[in-house]
């Protein structure tokens, strides 16, 4: 147990007779991430719903594996956690894509456990990774790449849930005996997290989260766009888990009543502790969808499309889509990914909406011209880590040169597709300004056809604290302080609109 740094004869003992008492600090991390587009990742919120992923062999006929029929309360959305973070932190798979690999029979609850867990641990990585490191004198033993995931989840579970200590030491110890990889090391899981238990505070007052938990680069080109003050806020909106978003087709006043919610003064309606959306009123008879309040401004600043004919470019997975078929318009929407259009099409049915899907690379589509155009360009979706933290993992300085070369090629396309006289409506989930307003701004000096329509009060007066002295719309998770950490906040969105003169 050399890896251990001053064990005690209470660390050896078994978790079963662990401390009872909860973990302290702010509930983890909620509702579920973006897919990967192209070179980059867009749209923020969650996958639209319905659309699972591949059953696992040991899920025939929708049982649950033989091993978890008699596994203590809890175990599986334990192991599928760690299934996940292993995928994210080895295999460096986007946590989405992880999640898909659940077992079918997995009910709700604990699939929503298991993220809960997981995204909590990609939150606060950093900060995990610095505590446990105090109390592992030798660090991690070589060869068993799934405990680093187990003894994190547990961490998180003791830290930053509302998990009691003997459960989240317990079913811990319990993963680690049940894999031949680690049961060697379920002593040393046992004395870590038990020790962790009781040490967490002190540990916790000691990390800066700012420097643990955002990647260094990320903190540099924040503090050089926003300044220091606003780089910390937003790092700290990251770690606050998210409420639920959605977009209604009518009644916003109704339905934040029927859903326990509240109407934002967007329109948005947002659901706090939301548990699984496929259960939530409404939802079965297609009278919503989930989309964040920021990813619903671009549609709203085209206006009034009743009966326009409007392109949805890089449409997946379709909340911008369902907003503009909602309002009236004849939309077109194009992706280049058939699997993304499959879960689009397939929201629209379940909305009762109609819209033409065309699978195409959005830089060689040749439709049109439009009456207007929306482009929702991949990007680095930096502005979205508070509901996918493993972007924090998967991103580096060289993918935001490389997406900003796309978005240049893909918005000089949308002005060939909008009519004289048509709107164009460009919008990223980034804070990068090279996928924002870099953009733009070169589009403007380079197309003499194209003008910028500034955004003002009078499109909305909730638009106010968003608006960029340019006319353009800039959102930042730190925005929308609404007293209580929980409720406030929405994702980083650029948004900016043009008009196509000539």
């Amino acid at each position: 147990m050399a890896y251990l740094a001053r064990m005690t004869s209470s660390d050896r003992s078994s978790p079963s007779k662990g401390p009872g008492a909860k973990g302290s600090g702010p509930k983890g991390p909620g509702p579920k991430g973006p897919g990967s587009r192209g070179p980059g990742s867009k749209g923020s919120g969650p996958k639209g719903p319905g659309f699972g992923g591949p059953r696992r062999r040991d899920d025939r006929d929708g049982a649950p594996p033989a091993a978890d029929r008699r596994a203590p309360v809890g175990l599986a959305a334990r192991r599928f956690a760690v299934d996940a973070l292993e995928q994210v932190l080895v295999r460096g798979r986007p946590l989405d894509e992880a999640l898909e690999l659940a077992p079918g029979a997995l009910p709700a609850r604990d699939r929503a456990l298991a993220f809960r867990i997981a995204a909590t641990v990609l939150r606060r990585l950093g900060t995990l990774r610095a505590m446990l490191g105090r109390l592992m004198e030798r660090g991690l033993p070589k060869g068993s790449p799934r405990l680093e995931p187990i003894l994190l989840a547990g961490a998180a579970q003791l830290v930053f849930m509302d998990v009691p200590d003997h459960a989240a030491v317990g079913l811990s110890v319990d993963l680690a005996r049940a894999d031949r990889t680690t049961q060697g090391f379920a002593g040393l899981a046992n004395a870590v997290l038990r020790r962790l238990a009781r040490e967490k505070d002190a540990l916790l007052a000691a990390t800066d989260s700012f420097e643990a938990d955002t990647p260094e680069w990320l903190r540099k080109r924040w503090i050089a766009a926003y300044g220091p003050d606003t780089a910390r806020a937003i790092a700290a909106a990251h770690l606050v888990e998210p409420p639920l978003d959605v977009t209604v087709k009518a009644d916003p006043a109704g339905w934040a009543e029927k859903l326990s919610g509240e109407v934002l003064p967007t329109g948005s309606v947002r659901i706090l502790d939301a548990g699984p959306v496929r259960e939530l009123p409404g939802f079965g008879d297609g009278e919503w969808w989930v989309q964040d309040a920021a990813a619903a401004l671009p549609a709203r600043l085209l206006g009034d499309v009743a009966g326009q004919r409007v392109l949805d470019l890089c449409a997946a997975p379709g909340g911008k889509t369902a907003q503009l078929a909602a309002a009236g318009a004849r939309v077109t929407a194009v992706d280049r990914s058939p699997h993304r259009l499959e879960r689009l099409a397939a929201n629209l049915a379940r909305l009762r909406l109609s819209a033409e899907v065309v699978a195409a690379d959005a830089e060689g589509f040749t439709g049109g011209p439009f009456d207007a155009v929306l482009l929702d360009a991949p990007c680095s979706a930096t502005g979205t880590l508070r509901r996918h933290p493993d972007i924090a993992l998967s991103k580096r300085p060289a993918d935001i040169a490389s997406l900003a070369e796309v978005q240049a090629r893909l918005l000089a396309h949308a002005v060939d597709l909008v009519k004289p006289g048509g709107l164009l409506v460009y919008s990223t989930c980034s804070l990068e300004p090279e996928e924002g307003e870099e953009q733009v701004a070169r589009l403007l000096a380079a197309d003499p056809r194209v003008v910028r329509l500034p955004v003002t009060e009078k499109d909305g007066a909730e638009l106010a604290a968003f608006i960029t002295p340019q006319g353009d719309v800039r959102t930042l998770p730190s925005h929308w302080e609404r007293g209580d950490a929980a409720r406030s906040g929405l994702d980083g969105f650029f948004v900016a609109r043009l008009r196509r003169e000539r």
